[in-house]
């Protein structure tokens, strides 16, 4: 082993936009936890998971009442995104968090910082809003990073795309990550349950692929190129 190796972190280091993302999850969640234990915030820390969530979470209602009275209060229309940052529980924070730092290391190590904000909060906009569009008598709320992530997805499936492309093998192969993950959903749904969260996931994704074209480094000139070389 040389000196460099010997020098080298532990582990890989991630791009600083991931921990930009992250902290404020993982700080929310430290405190909720606190707060449920009664370690802070006394006998109202309890409740606190609840009022972040009547605070932070996107709620479609509220979107379809800014639509119809053609208002556009900035304190409302902050959920689009702060959502992200509430999880139900301990274990939804734990996987959005997980989730959120491996494909953000992967995608940005690839993308621009700026590219990788907007692939995330881009999929957690157009999630919610299609949430919306879609389910018009939903009224269940939307919290966590999950839609977000379905972005990210969309942006390392758009990465695995490209590839193959300069490679002759079939592009399809690249879909194999979110095919599965929509199985192991469809799976879990059938049998414990669940709500209508994978139509903003769903949304995430396909916008985060979508928007992989506009944001990657040489944007669609570069995979333009790549197809006609083939």
């Amino acid at each position: 082993m040389n000196l460099q190796d010997r020098n080298a972190p532990p582990l890989n280091p991630l791009p600083v936009v991931v921990w930009v993302m992250a902290l404020p999850m993982i700080a929310m969640e430290l405190v909720l936890q606190l707060a449920d234990r009664g370690l802070v915030g006394g006998a109202g820390g309890i409740g606190w998971r609840l009022q972040a969530v009547e605070r932070f979470a996107y709620v479609p209602d509220l979107m379809r009442y800014f639509w119809e009275t053609g208002v556009w209060p900035l304190n409302g229309l902050h959920r689009l995104l702060s959502y992200a940052f509430v999880h139900p529980d301990f274990t939804g924070a734990l996987f959005g968090v997980v989730l959120l730092l491996a494909l953000g290391k992967m995608v940005g190590e690839v993308f621009r910082w700026w590219a990788v904000l907007a692939v995330f909060f881009g999929a957690c906009i157009v999630g919610a809003l299609v949430y919306t569009a879609l389910l018009p008598g939903e009224r269940g709320v939307l919290i966590g990073a999950f839609p977000g992530n379905y972005g990210l997805i969309g942006a390392f499936t758009f990465l695995i795309w490209v590839r193959l492309a300069g490679t002759g093998t079939s592009q399809f192969r690249a879909f194999t990550l979110i095919g599965m993950l929509l199985a192991i959903q469809l799976v879990f749904g059938l049998l414990f349950g669940g709500g209508f969260g994978w139509v903003a996931e769903l949304a995430g994704f396909a916008t985060g692929f979508v928007l992989s074209f506009v944001v990657s480094p040489g944007g669609w000139s570069r995979v333009r190129a790549r197809l006609r070389d083939r």
